[in-house]
């Protein structure tokens, strides 16, 4: 009896020193969360409360001025950049989710049988691997005054003059957000696909034969079971929304021309930066971070009650 229960006292000892290592596991995200996330994130809200920036060669502060910059953030004209970023994300998203919807739909559906689907998502995901940066300065090259779309425009007849692209608020906002439809258009098409996918084939042979036509189909069917991937894609472009820096920045060489009328919300935090304001570019991240929160709860919270509405409460 001794030795039984000694054994099962050694079995016990042997499985909680195998429970430890599961802390092991997750240590290494902890740790990079907490040197690269979390730290950054409170010095951030620190830094908003302190007057901190350079003037010539003096470096004034840093000197505590509770919510002084917050004060000075909202006397500028951050609404303004608030709006830019989401007019020329908007601009960019809608086409970006009616095309991938559509192409979601054709490359999953058994009746159409499309050829050489794997050839098409390659394409179509292509651009999202090409550095922002590099997609920029191509259309900056490409619609300058003196670029390639200028000259093709004259030779064909299209116009008398040069077009100054880069000069007009319209085509600015334009090639901006076109420039970040086809970088994400290909990424957001290979998950609502993988979503199209997990739904369970027999549900449309079932309004098949109940003679639902495709609309019917679709928005019966398709969307609603699609809708938690949906929610997701329409989260994270929002944040990628309001995160929205390289394109612009290089494509309006930072200064948000015309008339600041492409300057986005982290291009004004950059240019606080970039004078070494930091209790300024402390107040802007702050402010960024709360409009993201704000945003992505109110999406989550509307599109999720209409998703249990369409499901009848069911997960």
């Amino acid at each position: 009896m001794n030795d039984t229960k000694k054994t099962e006292t050694k079995k016990k000892t042997k499985a909680f020193d195998y429970n430890r290592w599961g802390y092991f596991f997750i240590a290494p995200f902890f740790i990079v969360f907490t040197i690269f996330s979390l730290i950054p994130l409170i010095s951030t809200f620190a830094n908003s409360l302190f007057e901190n920036y350079r003037d010539g060669l003096q470096q004034i502060g840093p000197r505590f001025v509770g919510l002084a910059n917050f004060v000075a953030v909202f006397k500028s004209d951050i609404l303004r950049y608030i709006g830019n970023t989401f007019v020329i994300w908007m601009a960019g998203f809608i086409p970006q989710i009616v095309i991938s919807l559509l192409l979601s739909v054709w490359f999953t559906s058994s009746e159409l049988r499309i050829r050489a689907q794997q050839f098409f998502k390659t394409v179509i995901y292509m651009p999202n691997l090409i550095m922002a940066s590099a997609f920029a300065m191509l259309f900056f090259t490409i619609f300058s005054d003196n670029g390639p779309a200028n000259s093709i425009l004259l030779r064909l007849g299209f116009t008398d003059e040069t077009i100054r692209f880069l000069s007009s608020k319209n085509w600015t906002r334009g090639l901006v957000a076109t420039m970040n439809f086809l970088m994400w258009y290909g990424n957001t098409t290979i998950l609502l696909m993988a979503g199209i996918m997990g739904i369970d084939e027999s549900i449309y042979e079932a309004a098949k034969i109940d003679g639902a036509n495709p609309f019917q189909t679709f928005f019966k069917i398709t969307m609603p079971m699609l809708m938690p991937i949906f929610i997701y894609v329409l989260i994270t472009s929002l944040i990628g929304g309001i995160q929205m820096f390289d394109v612009p920045q290089i494509l309006t060489n930072g200064e948000g021309n015309p008339n600041r009328t492409s300057m986005t919300l982290i291009m004004y935090l950059n240019k606080h930066l970039a004078s070494k304001n930091y209790g300024m570019a402390g107040a802007v991240s702050v402010i960024t971070f709360f409009i993201t929160c704000v945003f992505s709860f109110s999406i989550y919270s509307m599109t999720m009650n209409k998703y249990k509405n369409m499901t009848g409460g069911r997960k």
